[in-house]
C-alpha cells in the first residue's frame, strides 16, 4: 500500500512530531510511505512557546519530509493536495488535534484523491473556543475513517458526526527516548536530593494540566517527599511561583521550566517513583506513555480517556476529582502499600507488550482497508 502521511515532522518539535515519526518508521516496514510537513504550523505571534522548531542540542528523530503546508496560505493547501495527488497514495493519514488545523486540513482532505484516515488526538480541545464546533465539523466531514485512542474522544467524535466510521487504538508507548537511568545517577544529574518519594509533573505547562492543583496538594505533605517539575509554560509561569513561593516545602519543589530535550527526558523519568497528572480535562496522554515506557506508575484524575488507560489497567491510581486534597490522599496511598507499588509494576510490564507502534499500525492499516 501507498501511505502519504501530512501532519508534523522534524524539524517541526514535540509529541506530535515524535509520534508521527513512529507512525512513519512503522508503517515504512510493509508500506511505501512518504511524509508531507507542515511549512508552517502557526504563526509566530500565536504560538505560546519558545520555539516550534528542534534546535541544535536537540536528539529529536530526524524523518524526511516534503514540507508543503502552511495553514494561513491557501494557495500551499492547493500546491500540498496537488502533490499528494501527483504521488498517488492508496491512503492519506492526518492527524488533528485542534481547530486551528481544519480549514487547511480539510481543504486538502477533499482534493487529495484516496481515501483519508484521521487520527484524532482531540476532537474539541481542552481550552475550547466557540469556533471550534463549526471548524471541526468541516474537518470531519472530509475524512472516510478515523483513529481515536480513547474512548472520550470516540464519544466527541460521534457526538459532532453520527455516521463516522471509526476504530479505538490505544496511545502506543514512546519508546525512542532509551533506556532508564540508574536512579542515583539521575537524581545527582537533576541536582535533586537522594532517598526522598519523588513526584514528578512532566510536559508543557498549560492551565488544564492542573500543575497549581498538584502543587497545593505538596503543601501538606511531609518533608521526605519532592517535586520535580519538567516543562516548558505555554502563558505566563507567575501564578505558579508563587504558589511555590508559599509552601513550607518551596525547596524541595525543583523546576525545569524548559522544553524537555529527547536526550534528558530519560533523567527525569529514571529518578521519578510516580508520575502525577493532576488534569482538568484530557483525552489520552503522550506523557502517559513516556511514563509507562519508563515503567513509572500514575496518579491521574478521572477525566478524558485516563482512567481506561491507568486504573482500568492497573498501572496507577486514579483520583475522583481534580482537587489538592484528592491528590493528596491518592500519593501517600501510593506511597503506603508497598504491594500497591508492586502490582503497578506488573501491570505496567504488560502493558509494555500490548502498546506496541506495530499493533497500532497493523490496526490503522487494516481499518483503512475496510472503507
Amino acid at each position: 500500500m501507498r501511505i502519504a502521511v501530512l501532519s508534523s515532522f522534524y524539524p517541526l518539535r514535540g509529541g506530535i512530531a515524535q509520534f508521527n515519526a513512529h507512525i512513519v518508521g512503522e508503517l515504512g516496514k510493509s508500506h511505501s510511505v512518504k511524509a508531507f510537513n507542515f511549512k508552517r504550523q502557526y504563526p509566530g505571534l500565536l504560538f505560546p512557546g519558545k520555539t516550534q522548531y528542534v534546535t541544535p542540542d536537540d536528539e529529536a528523530m530526524p524523518v524526511e519530509s516534503e514540507a508543503l503546508l502552511d495553514t494561513i496560505r491557501p494557495s500551499t493547501w492547493v500546491r500540498t493536495a496537488r502533490a499528494i495527488r501527483a504521488w498517488k497514495p492508496d491512503l492519506l493519514v492526518l492527524r488533528y488535534w485542534m481547530s486551528w488545523f481544519a480549514p487547511s486540513l480539510g481543504w486538502v482532505a477533499r482534493h487529495a484523491g484516496c481515501p483519508v484516515v484521521a487520527i484524532l488526538d482531540n476532537v474539541i480541545p481542552h481550552e475550547p473556543h466557540f469556533f471550534d464546533r463549526p471548524l471541526t465539523k468541516y474537518f470531519l466531514r472530509g475524512c472516510q475513517g478515523f483513529v481515536t485512542m480513547s474512548p472520550s474522544v470516540t464519544d466527541e467524535l460521534l457526538a459532532l458526526r453520527k455516521d463516522a466510521r471509526h476504530i479505538l487504538l490505544p496511545h502506543p508507548l514512546y519508546t525512542h527516548f532509551g533506556a532508564p537511568l540508574p536512579r542515583e545517577e539521575a537524581e545527582e544529574g537533576l541536582g535533586i536530593r537522594h532517598g526522598m518519594k519523588n513526584l514528578l509533573f512532566f510536559g508543557l505547562i498549560r492551565d488544564y494540566k492542573g500543575l497549581d492543583i498538584l502543587l497545593e496538594a505538596f503543601r501538606d505533605l511531609p518533608d521526605d517527599y519532592q517535586l520535580i517539575v519538567a516543562g516548558e509554560p505555554y502563558g505566563s509561569f507567575d501564578k505558579y511561583r508563587a504558589i511555590i513561593d508559599s509552601l513550607p516545602g518551596k525547596d524541595r519543589v525543583h523546576v525545569f521550566p524548559d522544553y524537555i530535550r529527547d536526550a534528558e527526558v530519560k533523567r527525569f523519568f529514571s529518578a521519578a517513583d510516580v508520575t502525577v497528572l493532576p488534569y482538568r480535562s484530557a483525552t489520552q496522554s503522550g506523557i502517559g506513555a513516556i511514563s509507562l515506557h519508563f515503567g513509572v506508575p500514575m496518579i491521574v484524575t478521572d477525566t478524558g480517556g485516563l482512567k481506561a488507560a491507568v486504573g482500568d489497567r492497573g498501572t496507577g491510581l486514579v483520583v475522583p476529582a481534580a482537587e489538592p486534597g484528592a491528590i493528596r490522599e491518592a500519593i501517600l496511598r501510593f506511597f503506603g502499600d508497598p504491594s500497591l507499588r508492586a502490582a503497578c509494576g506488573r501491570a505496567i510490564e504488560a502493558e509494555k507488550e500490548r502498546l506496541s507502534w506495530t499493533r497500532f499500525c497493523t490496526g490503522l492499516t487494516g481499518f483503512a482497508g475496510q472503507l
